[in-house]
């Protein structure tokens, strides 16, 4: 019995080990489509009819049981979508803050287009605690149409033991130009 216990150890180790390595390959993987999912564009301002800055609440970890002593880390996946069926947006920043509202870091560095009926995400993974529990991206958009809002949410989640929990965080605007009529 105990042999079989050793084993069957020795078996999660190696495949948590495994699990570990095949996601930093996804992340990899993930950063290589969404750059090639998303092309770099010159933007004219003078074009610019219509955007939006938006606030995203992050929540690397929450709280559980009876203390703040004991807390669950959550992966948060920012998922960005162009629900217009005919115009693209183009995403001009995407900045991911701490709880003291520092900056920690800008994924992106120049407009990108998102192309109608598109989506692209922004990962922030459990072990990456930086950002506290009441971490935040702001997301700034704008449009040479007007166009549809897009979607802007983060799903936070976690699965270890043998629990699970995720949830939706929405966004909220802060800052709107343009009008659509």
């Amino acid at each position: 019995m105990k042999l079989k216990q050793y084993l069957w150890v020795c078996g999660a180790i190696a495949i948590l080990t495994s699990c570990s390595s095949q996601a930093a390959l996804q992340r990899q993987q993930s950063d290589t489509k969404r750059e090639t999912s998303l092309r770099a564009v010159t933007l004219d301002k003078t074009k610019v009819v219509t955007g939006q800055t938006v606030y995203v609440p992050i929540y690397s970890h929450i709280y559980h049981y009876n203390s703040q002593d004991q807390i669950v880390n959550l992966s948060a996946t920012l998922s960005i979508r162009n629900t217009d069926l005919t115009n693209s947006i183009v995403i001009t920043s995407v900045r991911y803050y701490d709880t003291n509202g520092q900056l920690i870091r800008q994924d992106i560095k120049s407009p990108v287009e998102l192309k109608p009926l598109a989506s692209t995400d922004f990962f922030i993974a459990a072990d990456d605690t930086s950002g506290g529990s009441g971490a935040n991206f702001i997301v700034e958009w704008v449009a040479e149409k007007m166009v549809y809002e897009p979607i802007i949410e983060a799903v936070m989640i976690s699965t270890s033991s043998s629990q699970g929990i995720s949830f939706i965080s929405p966004s909220k605007v802060l800052q709107q130009r343009g009008r659509r009529d």
